[in-house]
């Protein structure tokens, strides 16, 4: 079985989706679509733009998301998912990949989630870190014991953890995680502590956005990161949705419960490789590619 996969943030780079408006009249119209819903030309900067402009949460959202979205689309019939997933914001590509939601709907959403998240990042100095090699619960329970906001926020494979919170908490966090023998406590060039309770603030705002927006019966089953199971029920995305901003992103688990229900070949759409990467570090079995025009 096929398990299409989308990445997030930090899969931007200067260029991306420059290949696609060339060689697709589709793409190109997509991409025109864009900068009108958006009322901005997001296409200059992706194509165009500084590693610096791109890092701009309000720019890299929409843009990892185009990038992935258009060519899905493109793809035509070529793209037959069995299921979907995404990386954090990547969930809003595989929803729109699997027409849970139309490509405007889902454009609009990732730009008032990367609004709402810039906003919850002004209200406390809050960074991300990567952890490396140690037990997912060695990392729990030192964010549990470490006084202040920080918490296990992306499971990416074993021995891959991203903890996320206040500055303070996260070095104190990184400290005590290289003294229990990480290879790596690494603070991360992220705006904030995205998927953790500072995220708290963004939630109302877009709530009321998800709310107002038609969730359609899927063509097939996304795995989302707030459950790590097979979902299709809209209302059920919804709510999920909604939680993943406050929630950590279960990736070893999804794609642990995608193999166990079935897929075998996992396809990575959209900027960069590092999900393909992931995958193999979780099942050396499984099969990945890049999906290509």
């Amino acid at each position: 079985m096929k398990a299409y996969v989308f990445p997030g943030q930090g899969a931007q780079f200067t260029g991306m989706g420059k290949e696609l408006y060339e060689q697709s009249p589709l793409a190109k119209s997509l991409f025109e679509q864009a900068n009108d819903i958006l009322d901005f030309d997001i296409t200059k900067i992706m194509f165009e733009g500084s590693a610096e402009d791109l890092k701009q949460t309000e720019v890299t959202q929409p843009a990892v998301f185009l990038h992935a979205t258009i060519l899905a689309q493109v793809l035509g019939d070529a793209f037959q998912p069995d299921m979907v997933a995404g990386h954090s914001l990547g969930e809003f590509s595989a929803l729109v990949a699997n027409k849970t939601l139309s490509f405007e709907d889902g454009l609009k959403l990732v730009f008032q989630r990367a609004q709402a998240m810039q906003k919850a990042c002004a209200i406390e100095p809050s960074t991300m870190a990567a952890v490396l090699g140690l037990e997912d619960a060695v990392v729990e329970q030192i964010c549990q014991e470490t006084p202040g906001t920080v918490v296990a926020a992306n499971y990416n494979c074993p021995g891959q953890l991203v903890i996320s919170g206040s500055i303070t908490a996260v070095e104190a966090a990184c400290a005590k995680l290289t003294e229990a023998g990480a290879r790596r406590a690494l603070i991360l060039p992220v705006g904030g502590a995205f998927h953790s309770p500072l995220m708290a603030p963004a939630q109302e705002e877009l709530g009321r956005a998800i709310e107002a927006t038609n969730f359609a019966q899927p063509i097939c089953p996304v795995y989302q990161n707030v459950t790590a199971a097979a979902v299709e029920d809209p209302a059920t995305i919804k709510r999920n949705l909604l939680a993943q901003l406050t929630a950590p992103v279960r990736w070893t688990q999804s794609v642990q419960q995608m193999i166990q229900d079935g897929a075998t070949h996992f396809i990575e759409v959209g900027p960069g490789n590092v999900l393909q990467g992931l995958v193999k570090k979780i099942n050396r079995e499984a099969q990945t590619e890049k999906a290509e025009l």
